[in-house]
């Protein structure tokens, strides 16, 4: 018998529950449609999982160099299998507390594959939705009124390069292995390559990153990423940038994989004992019904949207990673909320995209929100610019991480804030000031002039902030 709702969610990642939990706030009846389990990639594959390995590496590497603090250890050793415990004791507890939400917020959850079905006996237009239930039951057919498609990505590859979860893997296999490789080569500077290189690293891995770019994560600012790229390389990171892989040239020989790669018109050889492809990722919009509909695809495979977030359905509507954008989980949730707000008829705001900070959760961390020197001034601006390094931090110094510098970007007609970058000690959690300063059009003085408590890290930012007129105190 078919259900009807007045919303259907298909993917119950980060958007898509978010959007259903606000949905049921506002009294809609709602259902989520997931193929494998409710949290997404964010929860089981990605976010999650990955910062739970960072930590862990960065335990390691810390207590390897405990007497710095007067600590002296003997016998330090990893052991992945318990690094990998942990990480999996951290996603189930947040898996039952999302489940949890969906109950209390009368959610109806089908774990399965849903594809959208065109004008039929249910509805004369397209939306209904056929659930293929993954335990191989009958199709459930469910009838909404409105539809949220949060159908997320996977990961991109190489032409002529397979992923064969033994040799060359994605994120997706990376995060469950049993054991750490002695070596790898990542194939991709942006920010999950950069995540891994680092986490890595740090466990003793002996890490080679092939970027086609000119430089590692290429739309950070440069300053930023010339001072990632030097502290990765103090970890022993091999960086290689300009390099074209040719991934049909990949060979397996006595237990290493080898692939070239054309640097300045020159072939060189790099062999590890895994590859990691981390060349972006690519949106779920295949598979799912879109030929029964209206709706419109970019080049990219990625749905095209209105900024209410309707598609050409005007009943239908799309979030996250399937419309490309910003692939983050947070925009994912705000994109969410507003496309429910906007069903309901709550005329939402607009998400100003420049104001969503963005976060690299290597070590060191990189954080920035709004715009770069250099976009700023390809955008006309006149700008000046505050620095300000965590060495003259005497929280940095205590924490025994004073790597890095915090930058704002002001423009110097209007004097509001343009960007914040940051790079170093705990900026990931840092940055959401300087988000708040981007929404509230806040000045460069404004900023300098909020009392930051002494000592702590956030003090880099006030000092930053009055170095965009030269009125740092300590430096």
């Amino acid at each position: 018998m078919a259900q009807e709702y007045d919303l259907v969610i298909l993917g119950g990642g980060t958007g898509g529950y978010v959007a259903a939990i606000r949905a049921a706030q506002l009294g809609l009846k709602t259902a989520i449609v997931e193929k494998e389990k409710i949290g997404g990639t964010c929860l089981h594959k990605g976010c999650i999982p990955s910062k739970a390995l960072l930590r862990s590496a960065e335990v390691f590497s810390l207590t390897k160099k405990s007497e710095e603090f007067g600590v002296f250890t003997t016998g330090i050793e990893l052991n992945f299998k318990k690094v990998q415990e942990r990480k999996s004791s951290i996603i189930n507890q947040l898996y039952k507390g999302v489940q949890y939400l969906m109950k209390q917020g009368k959610i109806d959850t089908y774990n399965g594959f849903g594809r959208i079905l065109g004008p039929s006996i249910f509805s004369p237009i397209p939306g209904t939705i056929s659930v293929e239930m993954a335990d191989g039951s009958e199709n459930e057919m469910l009838i909404p009124k409105n539809i949220i498609i949060a159908t997320g990505s996977r990961p991109s590859s190489l032409p002529g390069l397979e992923i064969d979860g033994t040799y060359v893997l994605t994120s997706d296999e990376a995060i469950e292995m049993e054991k750490l490789p002695q070596s790898i080569t990542i194939i991709g500077g942006g920010v999950i390559g950069i995540e891994w290189a680092s986490m890595l690293a740090d466990f003793g891995v002996n890490v080679t990153v092939i970027e086609y770019a000119e430089q590692i994560i290429p739309n950070e600012d440069e300053e930023i990423i010339k001072e990632l790229t030097r502290l990765l390389q103090k970890k022993g990171i091999n960086i290689v940038t300009n390099a074209k892989v040719l991934s049909e040239s990949i060979e397996i020989k006595e237990e290493q994989v080898q692939i070239n790669a054309e640097i300045k018109g020159q072939i060189q050889t790099f062999s590890a004992e895994k590859i990691l492809v981390s060349v972006g990722r690519k949106p779920n919009s295949d598979n799912i019904g879109l030929q029964n509909t209206d709706i419109e695809l970019n080049k990219n495979g990625s749905i095209k949207v209105n900024p209410s977030f309707q598609t050409k359905e005007s009943h239908i509507y799309a979030i996250g990673d399937v419309i490309g954008g910003l692939q983050l989980a947070h925009v994912a949730s705000q994109e969410g909320i507003k496309a429910v707000e906007h069903i309901a008829g709550l005329n939402p705001d607009s998400i100003v995209y420049e104001n969503i900070p963005k976060c690299i959760y290597s070590s060191p961390e990189v954080a920035s929100v709004g715009i770069t020197e250099k976009e700023a001034k390809e955008k006309g601006y006149k700008v000046k610019i505050g620095k300000f390094p965590f060495k003259a931090v005497g929280k940095a110094l205590v924490v025994g991480n004073a790597e890095g510098f915090v930058k704002i970007v002001a423009d110097d007609r209007t004097n509001d804030i343009l960007g914040i970058q940051m790079i170093g000690p705990h900026v990931t959690d840092m940055i959401s000031e300087a988000g708040l300063a981007r929404v509230l059009d806040a000045t460069p003085w404004e900023v300098g002039n909020t009392i930051h408590p002494h000592p702590t890290l956030s003090e880099a930012i006030g000092e930053a902030a009055l170095a965009v007129d030269g009125l740092s105190i300590h430096n």
